[in-house]
């Protein structure tokens, strides 16, 4: 996400867009129980308001993602209970992390808030990149490589300048800490823009397989 862009992308029509009904498969860090988060994200919507081509994500979804497991006609029922049995086990030994928000990323389809440091959050990307590949003989696929843990607060839907995007929110909001200490299985079904998410099962870190929660 940097140097920084000269102009915003369509990111709707530069992506294959999936039908209704066919999916794929994420690990995503869901912040809907996080006012924190909602509230630094709110403030980055107050001053990107009145510049059109951009999609604010909507605060239900605001998330970090983690790894993407595959398409869901990829990957068998079977396989999903064992990926969610397996990283619930592998999550016992993963340890709450706070990181700080505030630092703005800016890539042509996207803008979004830096999760630093990112070294706080790689034992969580290592027991679900480990889950993946013991469940289903995938190594899953990064975002970014190096991976670069996010949170998008909206996405360009649009070809324009970049210039007055990035002059309106700039490079730094103020700081918010967030504290890490959970990791949603999600399918996303059909098109991005649908947003017609359906978290599968919601896993604590450091607790017992015993106590994960589903949802």
């Amino acid at each position: 996400m940097s140097p920084l862009p000269k102009f915003m992308a369509d990111r709707w029509g530069r992506r294959e867009m999936l039908p209704p009904g066919k999916g794929r498969i994420y690990w995503h860090v869901l912040f809907r129980d996080h006012p924190e988060v909602r509230a630094i994200a709110s403030e980055a919507h107050r001053r990107l308001d009145g510049i059109s081509g951009l999609d604010p994500v909507p605060y239900e979804w605001l998330h970090l993602t983690t790894l993407v497991v595959g398409l869901t006609d990829e990957i068998t029922e079977e396989q999903i209970s064992a990926l969610i049995a397996e990283a619930r086990k592998r999550l016992t030994d993963v340890q709450p992390a706070t990181v700080t928000l505030g630092r703005v990323l800016y890539h042509p389809e996207a803008i979004a808030l830096e999760a630093r440091p990112a070294q706080a959050l790689m034992p969580m990307l290592d027991a679900v990149r480990t889950a993946t590949r013991t469940a289903t003989g995938r190594a899953g696929i990064l975002g970014t490589n190096p991976w670069i843990p996010h949170i998008t607060v909206a996405y360009s839907s649009a070809e324009q300048p970049a210039e007055p995007v990035i002059a309106a929110l700039g490079r730094h909001l103020p700081d918010c800490e967030v504290a890490i200490d959970h990791i949603s299985l999600v399918v996303q079904d059909g098109p991005e823009y649908l947003w017609d998410w359906h978290p599968l099962a919601g896993m604590p870190f450091g607790a017992s397989p015993s106590n994960s929660l589903s949802g």
